[in-house]
This record gives structure tokens, sequence and C-alpha cells, in this order.
């Protein structure tokens, strides 16, 4: 919802400028909007037309970039846990309890991501990534194996668990800040500023204000994209469950 509050509020602004801009054009003297002066405001909004559709543009598609990265990375990590998985199957019946963790451990993150409503931003720090799968790799240290192939098994189960903790953790950690605020409070303030321009430039009509009005929410929609695809488990463009789901049901069986 945070998100969408924040595009509601670039939508007002934005559009609020342009009525700024109307209004200073019919305050303004004459002069200001003829000749050399004109030519100015037109060179200004060029360049701001320019700066906003780049900097809008790569932010859009680096947040997506951001969302895929993390699908990707769930994905992978959800491939390396039927890995730890079957290593521990091929073990043998003693691993039964690492195999219930896991499979705990799993349904925990479900649970957290796709059947609350928005995550718990807390629930996503290292910290509880780092409780939750050490409990697995105690569980898995504990095993005495006394065969070559549980030899074998145990150490394939250790190898997959220490690359899942890592995809885990690189999750963990990319979601810590994923857009810099800085750049969205720049890409603000250049969209106010050449509404403004526009406004400036433009007749008082029902045909200005509706255009005015229509390219603040355009504006508004795509920051709303750059925002909620940061949030990947919490926005309305939420990664699909499909590999946890398939994985847990996997486990175990």
């Amino acid at each position: 919802m945070t998100s969408v509050w924040i595009a509601v509020g670039v939508a007002i602004l934005t559009f609020g400028s342009g009525l700024v801009g109307l209004f200073l054009q019919r305050r303004l003297p004459k002069h200001h909007m003829t000749g050399g002066s004109k030519d100015m405001i037109l060179a200004v909004i060029g360049l701001l037309t320019l700066l906003l559709a780049l900097v809008l543009g790569t932010l859009v598609g680096n947040t997506y970039a951001f969302f895929a990265n993390q699908k990707s990375e769930l994905e992978t990590m959800a491939s390396r846990a039927l890995m730890v998985d079957q290593a521990l199957a091929h073990y043998g019946p003693e691993a039964k309890p690492a195999r219930e963790r896991m499979k705990e451990a799993l349904s925990q993150s479900y649970d957290l991501f796709w059947r609350g409503a928005d995550a718990d931003p807390n629930e996503l720090k290292v910290s509880v990534a780092l409780d939750r799968w050490g409990a697995i790799a105690t569980a898995i240290d504990a095993l005495n194996p006394t065969t070559d192939a549980q030899k074998s098994a145990l150490a394939a189960a250790k190898a997959n668990l220490a690359l899942m903790e890592q995809t885990r953790l690189l999750m963990s950690l990319q979601l810590s800040s994923p857009v810099a605020w800085s750049l969205l409070t720049s890409v603000i303030l250049w969209s106010m500023f050449l509404f403004c321009g526009f406004g400036v430039l433009s007749g008082t009509n029902p045909t200005t204000i509706v255009a005015l009005a229509l390219g603040a929410v355009s504006v508004a929609s795509a920051m709303f994209l750059v925002l909620d695809l940061t949030q990947p488990y919490s926005g309305l463009f939420r990664i699909p469950a499909s590999a946890i789901e398939q994985t847990i049901e996997a486990i175990d069986k």
C-alpha cells in the first residue's frame, strides 16, 4: 500500500505543478512568453523531458531486473533444497529429522511470503535467515555416516545446503536497499518542473487540463512500478509461489 500512496502523491504533485504553470502563464508579462524567453523555456523543457525519459525508463528496467533476479534466486534456492533432500534420502532413515526440519523451514517461508498479507520486513532480514537455516545445518552435522555411500550423500547435502544458504542470504541483502530514494526524489522534482513548464506554454482549457492529468497519472504509474517491483514479496506484482510449493510437495514423499 505504501507504493500506491506514494504514486498518488506523485500524481498530485505533478498535476499540481502543471496547474501552477497554467496560473503563471496567465500572470507573466507577454514579453516573457515570446522570442528568446520562449525559446529558453522550450530548451529547458526538452532537456527535462530527455532526462526524465532516460532515468525513469532506466529505473523501471532496473527494478524489473531486480524482481526477475529475486525470482531466479528463489527458484535456485528451491532447486538446491530439493538436492539437499535427495541427498538426505539417499543417506537413509537416520536423516529423516533433518528432512523434516528442511520441510518445516520451507513451509515457514511459504507462510510468510504467500499465505499472509504483506510480508513482515523484519522477517526478511539476514538474521532470520541465519537462524532458520542454521537449525538444518546443525541437524545435518549431527549425522554420523558409517558407509561410503552415507559419507558421499552427507557431503552432497552439506555442499548444496551451503549454496542454498548463500542464495538465501544474498536475497535478504538485496532486499535491504533495493532503490535509491535520492534518485527517486530527483525524478519527482524533474517531473514537477517539466509539468510546470508544460503549463506555462499552454493555454488554459479543458483539453490542456485533461492532458496534464493523464500525463501526471502516467508518471505516477511508472513510479508505482519502480516501487512495487522492489517489493517482490509484498507488492501487487508478487513473485509466484509455484517453486516453493512444488519443493514442499516433493520433500519427504
